[in-house]
């Protein structure tokens, strides 16, 4: 495999080689030979690789394939570089190589320029500058001193002075000995390659070597010998205390970050800071006391033991400093001398002329002084502490010779040019970025790469010269996969330049109908490479093609059967397969509406789609819509119909509440339809129960049922265990007994309980005694005595609205006429109601009315008034209402000194309220003229918004028309 790559790699430069060097014979033809196993064999012997890694030897294996190309070229002059030219490469960080005169004559030019920069900037001499002038590489800008102008051609290793370039079997500009510079991190060793382009690799000597935190030892290759163990790191910090905790890391260790609470250096605070930052100053004054017991300390937070002697004890001055005092005490304020104050003051040239005085000087100095501006031009009197300036700018040339200082008031230091150069540079693609200067530009670093289309073959040229080289040949197949529909049986080519060539085959896509195209293949063909295209050099041919490359295919042309746009049977018409139109028949739709329970009526029209599995017409949006009330029977059944309007699918869950009552009656509960017909009937019954006393009245006594709330009748009615009293027949004798023994009592004395009253339920149970006689001997002799009494008193005591309902007949009776007797009787209590319906009728005149005649008790007579007065005043039942006014007397009408005084004051103010015909005349006539004027108003706004208009139609017209006459001049 490895003798194939050779040959390969051969054959590519010698062809290279001899399209580069134009028409060169004989042994030029094993010049710039595959020399990369040659050159890279010591190092891959040593490395036991098979071939260079992309890593370390990319550099040189680049340069190596740029120069079996033939397409070196120098960055100054854009020209290429051919093995008999003398060279210079860079040795620092591009190694790019230039030709010797083109690298002499720019480091000359831009050494000289640095070297007048540098004398009109500094005070230095001409030849000084000269000396200390540099220069840059004309790609990565590294500065070489003036010393190191390349004045001889040598190899790339530095080694042999005008190395031979006529033989074939070493790489052109090379010593073709081993390299032998040291390399890289000064590790001691050197290069094993032959003298070779580019930075050296690695080096891959194996030493044993220790990890950053030096826990860990490992033998590696002397280039990679730095290496992270990824152990935490455990070296002691600054601090002395505390350890790191970051993963084995190259450098120092970061700060300690362990969080305390240290004291400033004064102690009399506190703070919660990391260990490296634990001596700080607070921002209190030490105020400790000095040694003399009357000052403190006034310096911020410092150690303690460091305030020092007071600073007013021995020799003290007055404040301008002309007067000494000795021996004064410390808290003894220093006495003024009277003297002028004398000190310079912020300017540096005035003197302070006030007296002597404690505190600061004036800050600006304000003595008149006459000064000049910085150019020169302009001398004015101003005050001292001021600056003048003129407005004149400066019209001097700056360093890069094409631009105006322009500053106002220059003092003739004009800064370097801040504009962009921006002239092109000599590739002519770009243009110069780095500020305006002199002297050419640096040539354009852009390095442009050329290859062949499948990028196995490559190489880079500088910017500018990429139309000039021709690019690699290939000799692999194009890898390029084709982008029609035959990429896997079309025919392989080699590799190229373009489009691929387009394809001869039958296209035979698939429509989407299922017919496929008969055409010649018309797919797309892949694009050129757009970073390098050769010219073709036949002419295109003129004749036209029955395809077009990358065109779609045509409209399928077969003849097919199509239906209806309603997808109706029999309807069918033979139509072109690519024709869309659609054609409807004059058949009912028939079509299922989005109910699913009824069909379109409608006329053939547009279907949505139709399944090809189920043959189901999908509804469109032109079928009509389904406005009826759903009538499906609910799931689970129940009596509710559905709220919503005719839909496909089960209708929604019944949320209808429901009402049902407790077992008991006492308690309404309230169930959604759907929970409460998915329960079974146990389920139901046990849901209604309300929990508590069933409430219930049992059917042989008035007690209620003692159970909780349960269906049906409840249970063993005959076994009440409530607690009755039972007296004897004439209610003396009282005794407390169960209920369901009294029940028992009254069947064995033959009655029903249920047919018992409840007043006399119990009573008669009991046996009177002897002591009973003689009571209800008592009780007779008294009622005797109240009923005689009463008959007494039977009077006829109506009121006047009673007047006209009663009579008396020729025996003295009280005749009663009732007109109404069902409002009456039951207005009133029982005892009236039965004592009118007992009573005996008497004929009358009157048809409509009954003429009853009874005596009437006082009581009565009482009662049956208030009867009437709730009737007539609204009263109910259990509220009896009464008149203020007697009954006795008749309502008299309202008169002036009967009227209240509220209602005379409310008929006052209405009379005085009352309006005028003259001011009725006046307020018609302001509402006519606020009319009128909001007419005259919206009229005028009408006719000035339309002149309006009218100005601005005429305005546009005129614009128009000027700007037509601009067109007509200009063509």
């Amino acid at each position: 495999m490895t003798s194939t790559n050779d040959d390969h790699r051969h054959r590519q430069f010698s062809d290279s080689d001899s399209d580069s060097d134009h028409g060169h014979t004989g042994s030029s033809s094993l010049l710039h030979a595959d020399l990369s196993n040659s050159i890279f064999k010591s190092y891959l012997e040593f490395t036991n690789q098979s071939s260079p890694s992309a890593s370390d030897l990319s550099k040189i294996q680049s340069f190596l394939t740029t120069s079996s190309s033939g397409a070196l070229s120098c960055l100054i002059c854009l020209e290429r570089i051919k093995p008999s030219h003398p060279t210079w490469s860079c040795s620092s960080l591009c190694f790019a190589v230039f030709h010797l005169a083109c690298i002499q004559s720019w480091s000359r030019q831009s050494s000289d320029l640095s070297a007048a920069r540098a004398t009109t900037r500094l005070p230095i001499s001409s030849q000084h500058a000269s000396e200390i002038s540099t220069w840059n590489c004309p790609k990565c800008r590294v500065q070489y001193s003036r010393s190191q102008i390349p004045k001889h051609y040598h190899c790339f290793c530095g080694k042999l002075q005008d190395p031979p370039s006529d033989d074939p079997w070493i790489l052109p500009h090379s010593c073709g000995e081993v390299c032998n510079r040291p390399l890289k991190h000064n590790c001691g060793h050197n290069c094993f390659l032959l003298c070779h382009p580019g930075p050296c690799p690695s080096c891959p000597k194996l030493i044993k070597s220790k990890c950053y935190c030096g826990a860990v030892s490992e033998v590696r290759r002397c280039g990679f010998k730095n290496f992270s163990c990824n152990n935490l790191c455990s070296k002691r910090l600054q601090c002395g205390v505390h350890k790191c905790a970051q993963p084995c890391h190259d450098g120092p260790c970061p700060p300690c970050a362990a969080r305390a609470f240290y004291a400033c250096r004064c102690g009399k605070e506190k703070q919660e800071r990391e260990c490296h930052d634990r001596e700080f100053r607070c921002e209190g004054a030490c105020n400790r006391a000095l040694k003399c017991g009357k000052h403190r300390c006034e310096k911020g937070c410092h150690e303690i033991g460091g305030c020092g002697e007071c600073p007013l004890q021995g020799k003290r001055a007055c404040p301008c400093g002309k007067r000494v005092y000795e021996g004064m005490p410390c808290d003894v304020t220093t006495p003024l001398c009277g003297a002028t104050c004398d000190k310079t003051l912020s300017c540096g040239l005035h003197r302070c002329h006030e007296r002597c005085h404690r505190g600061t000087c004036m800050e600006t100095c304000r003595i008149v002084v006459i000064k000049s501006c910085r150019c020169g031009s302009l001398r004015k009197e101003v005050p001292c502490y001021q600056d003048l300036a003129c407005e004149r700018k400066c019209q001097i040339m700056r360093d890069c010779g094409r631009h105006a200082c322009k500053r106002r008031c220059c003092d003739g230091d004009c800064p370097p040019c801040s504009e962009v150069c921006g002239r092109k540079l000599r590739c002519k693609n770009h243009k110069c970025p780095a500020p305006c200067h002199r002297g050419a530009c640096a040539p354009c670093p852009v390095m442009v790469t050329i290859s062949c289309a499948c990028g196995e073959t490559h190489f880079e040229v500088p910017c500018g010269t990429e139309m000039d080289q021709k690019p690699p040949r290939c000799p692999k197949q194009c890898h390029i996969a084709r982008l029609c529909r035959h990429g896997s049986n079309s025919k392989p080519h080699k590799c190229h330049y373009g489009g691929c060539p387009p394809c001869r085959l039958i296209c035979d896509e698939e429509y989407p109908c299922g017919h496929k195209c008969n055409l010649r293949c018309h797919g797309p063909i892949s694009p050129p490479n757009p970073e390098f295209t050769l010219k073709p050099k036949k002419k295109k041919s003129i004749h036209q093609t029955e395809y077009t490359p990358g065109s779609p295919c045509p409209p399928c042309p077969e003849l097919v059967w199509r239906s209806c746009v309603g997808q109706h049977v029999g309807a069918d018409r033979m139509m072109v397969c690519s024709d869309k139109t659609q054609f409807s028949c004059d058949n009912l739709c028939g079509n299922p509406l989005s109910c699913g329970n009824h069909y379109c009526t409608k006329t053939c029209h547009a279907l949505k789609n139709l399944s090809a599995t189920t043959f189901k017409k999908e509804r469109s949006n032109s079928c009509e819509e389904c406005h009826l009330p759903c009538q499906k029977e609910r799931r689970p059944t129940c009596s509710h119909p559905c709220p919503l309007p005719c839909h496909p699918g089960e209708c929604p869950p019944c949320k209808v509440l429901v009402k049902r009552s407790c077992h008991c009656g006492s308690m309404v509960h309230v169930f959604e339809c759907l929970y409460y017909n998915s329960l079974s009937e146990k389920e139901q019954m046990a849901v209604r129960s309300c929990g508590g006393p069933c409430h219930r009245k049992l059917p042989n006594c008035t007690h209620l049922c003692p159970e909780t709330c349960h269906p049906g009748a409840c249970p063993s009615p005959d076994k009440c265990r409530k607690k009755v009293f039972v007296r004897c027949k004439c209610q003396t004798l009282k005794k407390e007994w169960f209920c369901q023994d009294v029940q028992a009592a009254h069947r064995n004395a033959g009655s029903d309980p249920r047919d018992i009253p409840k007043n006399q339920y119990g009573i008669g149970l009991l046996p009177c005694n002897s002591a009973c006689k003689s009571k209800v001997q008592v009780v007779d002799s008294e009622l005797h005595s109240r009923k005689s009494k009463v008959m007494e008193d039977v009077i006829v005591c109506f009121l006047k609205p009673f007047a006209t309902w009663l009579s008396f007949d020729r025996r003295g009776t009280v005749v009663v006429r009732v007109l109404h007797l069902g409002n009456i009787g039951n207005s009133g209590d029982g005892k009236t109601k039965n004592m009118f319906l007992h009573a005996q009728p008497i004929t009358g005149d009157s048809v409509d009315s009954e003429i009853y005649a009874l005596p009437i008790p006082k009581l009565v007579a009482d009662r049956l008034e208030r009867i009437q007065r709730n009737f007539l005043w609204g009263a109910t039942k259990d509220v009896l209402k009464f008149l203020l006014v007697a009954w006795d007397k008749e309502k008299e009408p309202e008169t002036e000194k009967n009227v209240p005084k509220r209602k005379r004051r409310r008929q006052q103010v209405q009379e005085g309220k009352q309006i005028s015909r003259l001011q009725k005349i006046v307020a018609a006539m302001k509402w006519l003229l606020l009319i009128v004027t909001l007419v005259v108003v919206l009229i005028a706004i009408a006719n000035y918004g339309y002149k309006g208009l009218m100005w601005l139609s005429d305005w546009m017209n005129e614009v128009e028309e000027q700007r037509q006459r601009r067109t007509y001049r200009r063509v």
